[in-house]
């Protein structure tokens, strides 16, 4: 083509002081001739000269024509960020899952407040927040979006910003800050806050694949979250095993749902599943060793080395029927961090095994084979755990234990059961395959529950340097 070239220069950006307003011009060569771009604000210049440089290092075409790279000939300047969104999630819908799904689409909502123009005739935040969220973002739902909604999705297509605001890094670092805040202004989880800017990181890479930004923001803005404290885990949620058993204990007293759910808490605390890993398990997952005979007492016993062991390769997190293709409430998936199909196996201390040997008797398996199941059949609802875990807390616990952080959430159990095992000794790597994390993750996330073992490593190193 006779119309670009790969001859570009950029030069030193040109400061003008008028007597209203400071002047920053942008100054580069393509080919032949020199090109100028002015800006009111020194951010986009310095972000408009870098997105040049950037195309320049890159070895792509400059048109003669206009001065800029070739591919920013096919940007879409004028596409709001409302519409981006619609054909975002439209892109991803098909290939990630519900929990995605719905994590994606609650990034969006989160930042979308920063990204309208105007706050006259505004609808209620929640009534924004609920129509993006189940309506507009949803692929699934949108075409079945009732009027009430409609009416406050038009304002904020009307009332959204054009993509390219997001040139200017003060408008990047306000979208950053939105997706790191919960909605009563308090910093989020450090968790939340990395897998929102992940989830801006990659809409911004398909706004730079479709041709609606030249680069990615959210690659080239220096920006720092407000601290919310560490990701290790609060020592004062673990309960220990007596806590546990009364806990156990208290939820086998309520009806109707308490004896079938005994079980179903022991498996977390006991082999530190996930809450959707143990809802989904079946009979077949679960190994226990036989009875054997007495001939003295004339009756089967328990084998003095009662291990069993639990071997699972899916999970089913409850998502909610608005982001799942069958409307199903959950899904099934893989293991959270491993490949489709493959298996995790945690071997059954003796008190758990027990534990699974008086369920399978006594209340034996559910529909589908399943190991724990709703009172009518259906599959176990988190509420349904959730409610049960919460009475047994207020039932077993003083009034000081209960408002505390002991054992607060249900999952809270899975972490004193790795903290059992990392502090009896168990290499972490062992662990780390029981528990289905990594290393370097389990270390860092329970680094505050490893008790007395510093003494001992102190032990050894005197030992070590004991002279002869």
């Amino acid at each position: 083509m006779e119309n670009i070239t790969y001859d570009v220069r950029i030069y030193k950006t040109e400061v003008y002081k008028g007597k209203s307003a400071t002047t920053y011009t942008v100054r580069w060569k393509v080919g032949p001739k020199v090109w100028r771009e002015s800006f009111r604000v020194k951010a986009q210049a310095d972000s408009f000269k870098a997105e040049l440089r950037t195309a320049a290092r890159k070895g792509e075409a400059f048109d003669v024509t206009t001065g800029r790279p070739v591919s920013w000939g096919r940007a879409k300047k004028d596409m709001s960020w409302y519409a981006f969104c619609l054909a975002y999630m439209d892109m991803k819908w098909k290939g990630i899952s519900g929990k995605h799904r719905a994590n994606t689409v609650w990034a969006l909502v989160t930042v979308t407040p920063v990204m309208l123009d105007s706050e006259r005739g505004k609808p209620k935040g929640q009534d924004i927040r609920t129509a993006l969220r189940r309506w507009a973002f949803n692929t699934k739902n949108r075409a079945a979006c009732p009027p009430h909604a409609t009416e406050v999705l038009r304002w904020v297509e009307n009332h959204s910003k054009p993509m390219s605001t997001l040139a200017d890094p003060a408008a990047v670092r306000e979208l950053l800050n939105a997706a790191a805040t919960r909605l009563d202004g308090e910093p989020a989880a450090p968790s939340s806050v990395q897998r929102n800017r992940a989830i801006l990181h990659h809409a911004c890479e398909y706004a730079v694949e479709i041709g609606v930004l030249p680069s990615n923001p959210i690659k080239t803005t220096k920006w720092k979250a407000r601290s919310k404290g560490s990701a290790e885990v609060d020592r004062r949620s673990v309960v220990n095993h007596d806590q546990a058993r009364r806990l156990f204990e208290a939820v086998r007293t309520q009806r109707p749902s308490g004896e079938r759910l005994v079980a179903f808490f022991a498996v977390i605390y006991y082999a530190a599943l996930r809450p959707e890993e143990a809802v989904n398990l079946r009979v077949e997952n679960v190994t226990l060793p036989a009875l054997v005979w007495d001939d003295h007492i004339q009756k089967w016993q328990e084998p003095a080395d009662d291990w069993g062991e639990l071997h699972f390769n899916t999970a089913s997190p409850e998502v909610g029927s608005d982001w799942t293709d069958d409307g199903a409430n959950r899904e099934q998936r893989q293991l959270k961090g491993r490949a489709e199909g493959e298996w995790r196996r945690v071997p059954t201390a003796p008190p758990l095994t027990r534990i699974l040997r008086a369920h399978l008797r006594d209340i034996g398996p559910g529909p589908g084979a399943r190991l724990f199941w709703g009172v009518r059949g259906a599959e176990l609802a988190s509420i349904t755990y959730r409610r049960a875990w919460d009475t047994a807390r207020q039932t077993a616990l003083s009034e000081a234990e209960y408002a505390s952080p002991l054992a607060r959430r249900v999952y809270d159990l899975r972490h004193a059961c790795v903290s059992t095992w990392l502090n009896g000794g168990v290499p972490a790597t062992q662990v780390a395959e029981w528990a289905g994390h990594s290393v370097e993750v389990l270390l860092r996330v329970y680094a505050k529950c490893i008790e007395g073992q510093d003494e001992t490593a102190k032990r050894r190193i005197e030992q070590a340097l004991r002279s002869d």
